[in-house]
C-alpha cells in the first residue's frame, strides 16, 4: 500500500492538470516501511509529449538530493495520462528503473483525475491500494 497524504497527492494532481495537454511527471519522496509519500517533487518531462514521459534528470537529481536533505528517500515516479487510463503501458513497463519504487499514474481522461499506484518488476504489474487522509 502507498499512502499518499492530501498535501503532496493535491500537488501530484495540480501538476499534472497543470502540465496537460502533456503528460507531467514527478518523484514522491517519503519512507518506505511503511511507505508513505511525504513530498511530491513535480519535474519537467523533456520528452515534451501528450503519450510519453522522460523525467528532467537535473529535476531528478534535485529531488534525490532534496529527500536525502530531509531524511527522506524517493519512492517512485508519478506521471499523468491524458487520454488514457491509470494503467501503466507498455512503454510505462518496459521504462521502469527500479522494481522497487511505486509508479503512480494520474488519469485524465475524465472530468475527475483518477489515482492510482503500480508496483512493476520484472515486466509484470501489480496494483496496490492508495491510501489518502481525509478520504
Amino acid at each position: 500500500m502507498l499512502h499518499v497524504p492530501d498535501g503532496p497527492y493535491h500537488e501530484m494532481v495540480a501538476h499534472c492538470l497543470d502540465g496537460y495537454p502533456e503528460e507531467a511527471c514527478g518523484l514522491l519522496a517519503g519512507t518506505a516501511d511503511p511507505a508513505v509519500a511525504r513530498r511530491c517533487l513535480p519535474a519537467r518531462n523533456d520528452a515534451a509529449s501528450a503519450r510519453v514521459y522522460t523525467v528532467n534528470p537535473l529535476d531528478l537529481l534535485r529531488a534525490d538530493r532534496r529527500a536525502e536533505a530531509e531524511g527522506l528517500e524517493l519512492l517512485g515516479v508519478f506521471h499523468s495520462h491524458t487520454h488514457t487510463d491509470a494503467y501503466p503501458s507498455a512503454t510505462d513497463v518496459a521504462q521502469a528503473p527500479d522494481p522497487e519504487w511505486h509508479y503512480v499514474i494520474v488519469s485524465l481522461r475524465h472530468a475527475e483525475p483518477e489515482v492510482r499506484s503500480f508496483r512493476i518488476r520484472d515486466g509484470a504489474v501489480v496494483e496496490e491500494p492508495v491510501a489518502r487522509d481525509g478520504r
